[in-house]
């Protein structure tokens, strides 16, 4: 299908959804270490999901699911790896509701299935996926807690009502008590050299 002069009106990427297993050592990491601000939080019996600010409009945001295992794994960047899993799905940003529609009806048009606009209090988004199987979605912030100061005790937009230790001492102190200290990867060179994978150029 030819473009249209109805363009996609993008305004970077609403979300990035990674996964987590500790979702208190994520807050103290990237809300204080890498001074990313913690702007909103939602909990439902399956999973706690945590909104990081990376730009006005833009977030990098976690999933901590319930009672379940992962098998995690640390690698360098750039680099091939088997067990590179660390991803959920890519939330691209709209500014409004009827440019939520029109992308609706543009993946509709073309043949691509789309759920319909699901609402989350705080934003709402439309689900489809692209060639690759990568999980997509599409949203704009209903009540956008970027570019702004936050308010920790906003229900609308931290609805978690038993949230992480890092996220209690936000809320009632202001700050953080600790932070979490990281390391670089150790022995994945060697690991990937067994498997035959070569960093030399």
């Amino acid at each position: 299908m030819a473009a249209t002069p109805e363009t996609v009106h993008w305004r970077g990427v609403h979300h990035l959804a990674l996964v987590t297993a500790d979702m208190d050592a994520t807050v103290r990491f990237w809300h204080g270490v890498l001074d990313a601000r913690l702007v909103t939080t939602l909990a439902v019996p399956a999973f706690k999901h945590y909104f990081f600010e990376v730009g006005t409009g833009n977030t990098v945001a976690f999933f901590e699911y319930t009672d379940q295992d992962l098998d995690s794994f640390a690698k360098p960047a750039g680099v091939p790896y088997a067990k590179a899993a660390q991803f959920d799905h890519l939330a691209l940003h709209l500014p409004d509701e009827d440019a939520l529609n029109r992308l609706r009806d543009r993946l509709k048009a073309h043949g691509c299935e789309v759920t319909d606009v699901i609402d989350h209090g705080f934003l709402r988004s439309i689900y489809f996926s692209d060639p690759n199987g990568i999980a997509m979605e599409a949203s704009w912030w209903t009540v956008d807690p970027t570019g702004r100061p936050v308010d920790y005790a906003d229900e609308r937009l931290f609805a978690d009502p038993d949230p992480v230790p890092a996220v209690r001492e936000l809320r009632e102190e202001g700050r953080l008590r600790h932070t979490v200290a990281t390391r670089l990867v150790d022995g994945i060179v060697e690991d990937l050299r067994r498997e035959g994978i070569t960093l030399d150029p």
